[in-house]
């Protein structure tokens, strides 16, 4: 029920693109009101946290696996179901944060 880390992306805070996926009217109902410059931390069970800066929102099919693919830079991506007021759930799109690292060494608790 919980968000969900996509087998084979990376665990945030390990190089590669983390991709992350939950439900729009639960744990992601808030990225309806994420910004473009908006930072989103993520914690490990073992309390690091790893800070991220959105830079891109998107609105895709949900056959486009390109927001999966590892692109060079260490990055979180977001994946819930859109549009987030829908009635019927499950729709055949997606709303995707894409956010690129922020070095912060000093937050490792």
């Amino acid at each position: 029920f919980g968000p969900g880390l996509r087998a084979g992306s990376a665990m945030p805070g390990a190089p590669g693109n983390s991709v992350i996926s939950a439900h729009r009217d639960t744990h992601f109902a808030v990225l309806r009101h994420v910004e473009v410059g908006d930072m989103v931390r993520v914690e490990g069970v073992d309390g690091r946290t790893v800070d991220y800066r959105v830079d891109r929102l998107d609105v895709v099919d949900e056959t486009d696996l390109s927001v999966t693919e590892q692109r060079g830079r260490d990055e979180l991506t977001l994946v819930t179901c859109w549009p987030f007021d829908a009635v019927q759930p499950g729709g055949p799109l997606r709303y995707v944060v894409h956010a690129g690292r922020v070095s912060n060494a000093a937050s490792i608790h």
